[in-house]
């Protein structure tokens, strides 16, 4: 008789835990506040901060329109510049994003991560013509076409990226950042639900 009234203990308390408030995002682990409050840049309510680079950026534009629908936002992006991979990869994204007057849509994003991220095999010169193409296709400049004046406004948009990340203290990608507050630490979730659960829960603490 112990040892049953002992089992349904055991079985009752892991009910009431199960039964607790533990899915509340824990901070660092499911997100973690910026050392510096971005506020002052204006950011969207939620802003992905990502690489073209990056394998795991691409995996996450998948998901990006899911993640849109269960949080209600427009995400917004900032491309990173911590490398010179990441500034190449920066100065092909803003390219896009000054003559668009905003982020590309998901299409032109699946298509940059391809051109970019084209196979090790490829030459630089079959990269440039999936880059040039991406922005042919939709009647816009490709980065290796800006004049003097665009290339100043683009190193403007660079900068301020530049600026955003490191105050951030941004040092891996791909995260978001909410309310310009917090940091979302993407491998504390298992799905997009989960992100999309965080970002809600941060979106409300500016409430």
């Amino acid at each position: 008789m112990k040892k049953l009234f002992s089992l349904f203990a055991i079985s009752l308390a892991a009910l009431l835990v199960g039964c607790s408030d533990n899915n509340v995002p824990q901070e660092g682990q499911q997100f973690q506040q910026l050392p510096d409050n971005l506020s002052t840049y204006r950011l969207p309510q939620v802003t992905e901060v990502f690489s073209l680079n990056c394998g795991h950026c691409r995996k996450m534009e998948e998901v990006i329109p899911q993640l849109e629908e269960l949080t209600n936002q427009s995400i917004g992006k900032v491309h990173v510049t911590f490398n010179e991979s990441a500034q190449v990869g920066a100065m092909i994204y803003y390219t896009a994003e000054m003559q668009l007057g905003g982020k590309p849509d998901h299409d032109m994003m699946t298509e940059l991560f391809a051109a970019v991220q084209l196979g090790d095999g490829s030459t630089l010169t079959e990269k440039k013509e999936a880059i040039d193409q991406v922005f042919h296709s939709r009647d816009l400049i490709s980065p290796y076409e800006l004049d003097e004046a665009q290339q100043t406004q683009l190193f403007k948009a660079m900068h301020l990226a530049d600026e955003i990340t490191q105050k951030g203290e941004i040092n891996g990608v791909p995260t978001f950042i909410v309310n310009g507050k917090y940091m979302v630490i993407t491998s504390g979730h298992q799905d997009e639900q989960g992100i999309a659960n965080t970002i809600n829960y941060l979106i409300n603490q500016n409430k």
